[in-house]
């Protein structure tokens, strides 16, 4: 697309999307027209040439932000792209109002099957489940902290392999981890392996063993368990905590909220080049693409060239904030400052206090 229009990857507006999808305004229309929200706005070619010319739309309901927000899915459907692409389409064609609302996603219910394998388990093995579903959680988070530190991470293959238990004397190598959270439940080391075999034979975890060098018990066998998604799922639903249904479809995850949050306490002077690569840029920077043939980034950040006093020639590139990255920030702020409240946005509230 950015070859026809011109465009740059993660700087596509409204009318971009609709000649990469090569409709016309009035088949565009047309489409919009089938759902409920097309009806309701009265959708028309006209309107919609208004819309992706950032000119006001004739109708009050227009300037409703919850049922122009109804508009998006359909118009994703219609030009066979993310909701989040129009949303941001949306945000970089139309400046100065307030962009559509989205409805959150409905947390998803637990499923009967899943509450029936819980159900199936004796009080010991719903123990043994449940926490080695909370120890798991409690891995990821700190996985997760140590990669926005910059520090090193084992792949998740490897952590998610919980160690278990240790074949030696308690006395001489400790409980691990996973044992002491046991131990306050009241569930000591006797009945280990018959609990977590028989939660191995129905699927719920797989079980295996290592050996490791422990500094007074010299080599020594771990038990090690990783829990399965079908054990998440029975876990879930037998504690009543169903899957977190994540962000809107127009927010960032929170991988990513944390990288634009980096860019954006940076501002004005802009984050060192070198201080931002790997992954995120191909979803969140101008000219990327996440693999040949997806879709394009966000374009919420930039590489913007310094330069030298006297203005001779380029000094250094430094990331900052786009136009859309800097509303992004602006509009959703307080709602990532819920969503990943360990996030440090401090700072921030300036770009929020920011006119769109």
């Amino acid at each position: 697309m950015d070859v026809l229009t011109g465009t740059a990857r993660g700087q596509e507006t409204l009318i971009d999307l609709r000649y990469a999808a090569g409709l016309t305004l009035e088949r565009v229309a047309a489409l919009l027209r089938a759902s409920p929200a097309g009806r309701e706005l009265r959708v028309s070619a006209s309107k919609i040439s208004s819309l992706e010319n950032g000119r006001s739309v004739r109708g009050r309901r227009w300037q409703d932000p919850d049922v122009t927000g109804q508009l998006v899915a359909p118009l994703a459907k219609a030009y066979g792209v993310p909701v989040r692409m129009i949303v941001d389409a949306w945000m970089r064609t139309r400046h100065g109002e307030q962009s559509p609302t989205l409805a959150p996603r409905k947390m998803p219910e637990a499923s009967a099957k899943a509450l029936a394998t819980w159900e199936a388990l004796n009080e010991r093995q719903q123990t043994y489940l449940g926490e080695i579903m909370r120890e798991d959680r409690m891995t990821a988070t700190e996985m997760w902290m140590r990669r926005v530190q910059r520090l090193p991470a084992p792949k998740a293959q490897q952590w998610r392999s919980l160690p278990l238990a240790v074949q030696a004397p308690s006395s001489v190598v400790g409980h691990t981890r996973l044992q002491e959270r046991l131990r306050r439940r009241g569930v000591h080391d006797p009945g280990v392996g018959s609990t977590v075999h028989a939660l191995e034979r129905r699927g719920l975890v797989v079980v295996t063993e290592d050996s490791v060098e422990h500094p007074a018990g010299g080599t020594v066998v771990r038990v090690l368990v990783e829990i399965t998604r079908r054990g998440r799922a029975a876990a879930r639903a037998g504690l009543g905590e169903p899957r977190d249904p994540g962000p809107a479809a127009h927010l960032l995850s929170e991988w990513l909220w944390g990288v634009v949050a980096r860019v954006a306490a940076a501002e004005p002077d802009g984050l060192e080049d070198d201080l931002l690569a790997g992954r995120s840029l191909f979803f969140i920077g101008v000219g990327y693409r996440g693999k040949s043939g997806g879709r394009a980034s966000r374009g919420l950040v930039d590489s913007v060239p310094v330069m030298a006093p006297g203005g001779t020639h380029v000094a250094e590139y430094r990331w900052r904030l786009t136009r859309l990255g800097r509303r992004h920030v602006a509009e959703y702020l307080d709602i990532y400052r819920e969503l990943y409240s360990h996030i440090d946005t401090t700072g921030l509230d300036g770009i929020a206090d920011e006119q769109p």
